[in-house]
């Protein structure tokens, strides 16, 4: 088994689009929770989740491609971005029998759920012809992200997307280090995305998680409602993004340690909002 070190780490999340900005707001005790702006929630029960805000599609797509990509899919290209830069790689610089042994893993529970409400509402409000987009699969699938990643940077080893529900990511990142230590690739990106700030994932997870669909009024009474902030992350698209590769290959990135006392205190900062 190959030893296995994280080289390059990348964020999009409600409490930051970049690493930095996370944890900053993370060890500041802030809370992401807010009234729901992505649709007209007043009809709801809950009005309130976890949003990704400020974030900006065209640092990373032209334009026009914009519209060939979910929400979902646009937050891993940003996460995986930084994680690429934070790790010192340039996949340009790698002859395509390198690029066949890195690859891409990147979970998602819910796809492109806002793709899919579209088309579907469209469809459904019309006269009954189906004019759907050409689009609506390829954006809508939970695998495309990893596709869109690899296409990016031009890796061909292993490539899928593994769904577990809230676990997705973690199952990814677990996937990518086992793919490694097992030789079946050098490097991988690994993370997970999604962007389920929509009435049906809203109204479906709200009749599950009724108890907590209290609603705040103020900023002041969302910062000390914790029991609805943790349910809403549940909700919120946390995009994280791990790059691993053998530590023996030289290739000038910084590797990350997760040593358990930074554990420890990531726990502990997390208890920490929660009571807040």
């Amino acid at each position: 088994m190959k030893r296995v070190v994280i080289t390059g780490i990348g964020a999009v999340t409600p409490l930051g689009n970049s690493v930095q900005e996370f944890w900053d707001n993370i060890v500041a005790g802030k809370s992401a929770a807010g009234p729901i702006t992505k649709f007209d929630a007043s009809k709801f029960k809950t009005r309130f989740a976890c949003e990704v805000k400020n974030f900006n599609g065209e640092k990373y797509f032209d334009k026009k491609d914009l519209r060939k990509y979910d929400l979902f899919s646009q937050y891993a290209v940003a996460s995986a971005a930084e994680a690429v830069k934070s790790g010192q790689i340039d996949f340009s610089s790698f002859p395509e029998e390198e690029r066949n042994e890195i690859g891409v893993i990147w979970g998602s529970g819910n796809g492109g759920i806002g793709t899919f409400e579209d088309q579907v509402t469209e469809y459904a409000t019309g006269d009954g012809t189906p004019r759907f987009s050409p689009f609506f699969v390829p954006k809508k699938i939970e695998d495309i992200a990893a596709g869109v990643i690899s296409i990016q940077y031009k890796l061909y080893g292993p490539n899928y997307c593994p769904v577990s529900a809230c676990a997705s990511s973690n199952t990814a990142i677990i996937n990518a280090f086992d793919t490694i230590r097992a030789g079946k690739a050098v490097m991988m990106i690994a993370g997970g995305s999604e962007a389920p700030i929509t009435p049906s994932s809203i109204g479906g997870f709200k009749e599950k998680m009724g108890k907590f669909a209290r609603n705040a009024v103020t900023k002041k009474e969302i910062n000390a409602m914790p029991l609805e902030v943790f349910w809403s992350v549940a909700f919120a698209p946390l995009y994280t993004l791990i790059r691993f590769h053998y530590d023996r290959r030289s290739i000038g990135g910084k590797a990350f340690e997760l040593d358990n006392a930074i554990m420890q205190q990531t726990l502990a900062l997390v208890i920490k909002a929660l009571r807040k």
